[in-house]
């Protein structure tokens, strides 16, 4: 069970109906107490902007500055890749590198483009352990991913070695996952996919280096390939950049029984217009 879901407590004939209103009455405290707390802790510190710094008037989002930078990926754009095409040519449309080079995958989508504040956002989830910036960021994907969640199984976070999760203490895409999962109703399979190696990092390298440094990379254990036979999963990661590591795990899950896949990303790298 995720950390973040609900435990729902029935009136049964074998849970006394005392020990359900004593129940109601600790999670309530708990509520009052949360609440107060983080009324101390604004007092103390403030809510920022998580990018500028700026003041807000409560936790959870960006300055209206920040917010006006961030760019939401909206139609018309690439039934495939999901990349924005600057007219629209009407349904199922694919862009030029969808049809010279078509992916793994059936069908991406982000939220945002990998531009203006969103870089920092990514960075502070990822490096400086500002988790809290998860709902925000899943919320936006939850939003552009209602077409793949009409047709999808399970979502699946692209897995960290165990050796840099260890040193990172939490999986982002793991995290993003649950947060979409929650709004959604998908369950996130976070031991579905492993990753066999520890691989170099991928900034700075170009798309052939990319392929080469994931080639193999993931893998769906022999006693897991039952629950994924004949399922659709989506694929979990906070960046699409060259596409590579998305691939490398695509196939891998193909490979292991999957009907099809499809990618869902916080945000992507888009070419400049």
């Amino acid at each position: 069970m995720a950390a973040d879901s609900e435990i729902w407590l029935p009136l049964s004939p074998t849970i006394p109906r005392r020990r359900v209103v004593r129940f109601h009455a600790v999670a309530a405290t708990g509520r009052l107490v949360r609440a107060a707390c983080g009324g101390v802790a604004d007092l103390v510190l403030p809510p920022s902007c998580p990018v500028c710094r700026a003041r807000l008037g409560s936790a959870g989002g960006l300055c209206s500055d920040c917010w006006q930078k961030v760019l939401f990926l909206e139609r018309p754009w690439c039934e495939r890749l999901g990349t924005p095409l600057p007219i629209d040519l009407g349904p199922g449309i694919l862009s030029a590198p969808a049809v010279a080079s078509p992916p793994a995958f059936a069908r991406a989508r982000s939220a945002v483009s990998y531009e203006g504040p969103v870089p920092d956002l990514v960075h502070a989830l990822k490096y400086a352990d500002r988790t809290d910036l998860a709902p925000m960021l899943g919320a936006w994907m939850a939003r552009v991913a209602h077409e793949l969640v009409a047709d999808a199984d399970m979502l699946v976070p692209i897995p960290l070695h165990w050796g840099r999760l260890a040193s990172r203490r939490f999986n982002q895409a793991a995290l993003l996952a649950h947060q979409v999962g929650r709004l959604t109703g998908l369950p996130v399979a976070t031991r579905l996919l492993l990753r066999t190696r520890r691989t170099p990092r991928q900034v700075g390298l170009g798309l052939d280096e990319r392929e080469r440094n994931m080639r193999g990379a993931f893998m769906v254990p022999a006693a897991r390939k039952a629950m994924l036979a004949g399922r659709q999963p989506i694929l979990v990661d906070d960046v699409l950049t060259t596409g590579a590591t998305l691939e490398a795990a695509t196939r891998a899950l193909l490979a292991a029984g999957a009907a099809a896949v499809d990618v869902l990303t916080l945000a992507r790298v888009v070419a400049p217009r």
